[in-house]
């Protein structure tokens, strides 16, 4: 076990309940008592160890659109550390504190300036932890194998939920909740405003924040808000009234989370890249995937991910029955462009530098064809998404202002977010051993949004949370093609016979 660091945090010393108190408080004494029976037991305020010297710092073209968006909601679950829950929670808020000031803009608040510029500023306002135990569940109630992820359950390993992102000018930047579980495990749930932070950033202070507490040194982060120069474009929001989310976060959705193994991945890798059958229309899809000099960045060969997202998204079109055939289906999936810019920018900085890559079809242009078809078309969309197409992007936006409409209005789009490469079980082991599993609250949820993954064994394996109406998550549980691809453990990737270190 690595040593965990014990200094003392900046906290306010005003918490409702001790943190020592918590196991033994009776039910009149919680602050909080959800019906899912998690029940926060102590809030504390944590400021950063260290003043910050931080300017401020002014909202980018790609920070911006996402004031609209809720904070994203990320979290692990871990196996019982081997320390009694008040020492756990003190580790936690001192290792916190220590983070909070080697990334100083997540302590701060959002504000808006004569000139309507939106910054941050670093002002060490803080940030809230709150401590929860849930004495009536386990893991168990959690990783259930074949089964819906039970939200009613996992929305409340997290605070703040479901608030929208221009709410921090009057609300921390990011709050924390540690939950206790009756087995002894516990759950770490992150809140982020996601005009701040895109799931990279999001991954990387997660790190900073492990490493801290388990008494390694964190990597530096790049705060310099200079991803497309200056901009002086602005967002408005008349009177202080800030933007809402541009979907019904309310609409009824079925939530799953499907393991694909890698051996089902290469799988469909192999197919995606096999050589067409022959026809004019494949010839110039597949064309596109060659070394094209106008896009320098395909490497002519369609990637694992997108061989699963290909398959993701001929299945989803076929469960959605109620679309015509004539009716145009979107994949919209996250791009980092850290790395397509040129030159590119470095992979830590620290702020949104996203956005939306878009390949479309017809319903019947995608029951024509197959994988390798939809996979070449995914393919050759963010083959050509470099250093160009984000400059034009960013033009866009900033001669037409807006916030992200996030969303599907119509019933025909897929949006594809996080990634299976962010580092969610490697780095963030707080000294007492690895993630067991992720899981995300309500945030930005909607028909459609799909969330990518890794699989905890690193092998190459992928997890992708998909939310769903009802009956098109019933009809996706049908479908034998898909269901064969998803064969490994549904709902779940940990099992009792998991280790846990």
């Amino acid at each position: 076990m690595a040593q965990m660091i014990s200094t003392m945090p900046m906290v306010d010393a005003t918490p409702a309940v001790s943190a020592i108190m918590a196991s033994k408080l009776p039910q009149s004494a919680c602050l909080d008592t959800p019906a899912s029976g998690i029940t926060v037991v102590s809030r504390q305020h944590v400021r950063p160890d260290a003043a910050s010297a931080m300017a401020d710092l002014t909202l980018s073209v790609s920070d911006l659109p996402m004031l609209s968006c809720h904070y994203i909601q990320k979290g692990l679950f871990f196996p019982a550390p081997d320390l009694p829950m008040s020492s756990l929670v003190s580790l936690l808020v001192s290792s916190l504190s220590r983070a909070l000031a080697a990334v100083p803009a997540l302590a701060g608040r959002l504000v808006t300036l004569p000139d309507d510029r939106i910054v941050i500023r670093c002002n060490d306002a803080g940030v809230d932890f709150l401590h929860a135990v849930a004495p009536g569940l386990s893991l168990d109630d959690f990783l259930v194998p074949d089964a819906d992820v039970p939200t009613k359950l996992t929305k409340d390993l997290f605070p703040m939920d479901r608030t929208v992102s221009y709410e921090g000018h009057r609300r921390p930047l990011t709050s924390f909740q540690v939950t206790v579980l009756r087995d002894g495990a516990v759950f770490i749930g992150i809140v982020a405003n996601h005009a701040v932070v895109d799931g990279t950033s999001f991954w990387h202070f997660f790190n900073t924040w492990a490493a801290i507490c388990r008494g390694d040194s964190p990597r530096p982060l790049d705060f310099r808000r200079n991803f497309f120069g200056d901009s002086t474009a602005v967002l408005r929001f008349p009177g202080g009234v800030g933007p809402a989310v541009t979907f019904d976060a309310d609409a009824p959705l079925r939530e799953r989370v499907f393991h694909f193994s890698a051996d089902a991945i290469r799988e469909m890798k192999a197919i995606a890249n096999r050589r067409p059958g022959g026809g004019a229309h494949d010839a110039e899809v597949y064309g596109k995937m060659a070394h094209d000099p106008k896009n320098p960045e395909s490497r002519g060969e369609i990637s694992s991910f997108q061989s699963l997202c290909a398959q993701i998204w001929l299945a989803v079109t076929r469960a959605r029955k109620r679309l015509a055939p004539d009716a145009t289906t979107t994949f919209r999936m996250a791009v980092n462009c850290r790395h397509r810019l040129l030159p590119a920018i470095s992979p830590a900085y620290f702020g949104n530098a996203i956005q939306s890559a878009v390949t479309t079809a017809t319903v019947s242009e995608l029951a024509r064809h197959d994988l390798r078809w939809a996979a070449g078309k995914l393919n050759a969309s963010l083959a050509a998404y470099g250093d160009g197409a984000i400059r034009r992007a960013a033009a866009a936006w900033q001669a037409k202002p807006g916030c992200f409409p996030l969303g599907n209005p119509d019933g025909s789009v897929i949006t594809m977010g996080s990634s299976n490469r962010f580092p969610m079980y490697e780095g963030n082991d707080f000294g007492w051993g690895r993630a067991l599993a992720v899981r995300s609250g309500r945030a930005n949820k909607f028909d459609g949004k799909m969330s990518a993954f890794p699989g905890r064994a690193g092998d190459g394996s992928v997890d992708i949370e998909v939310c769903l109406p009802p009956e098109t998550m019933a009809a996706l549980l049908r479908d034998a093609e898909f269901m064969q691809t998803a064969r490994g453990m549904l709902g779940a990737t940990w099992s009792r016979d998991t280790p846990r270190s």
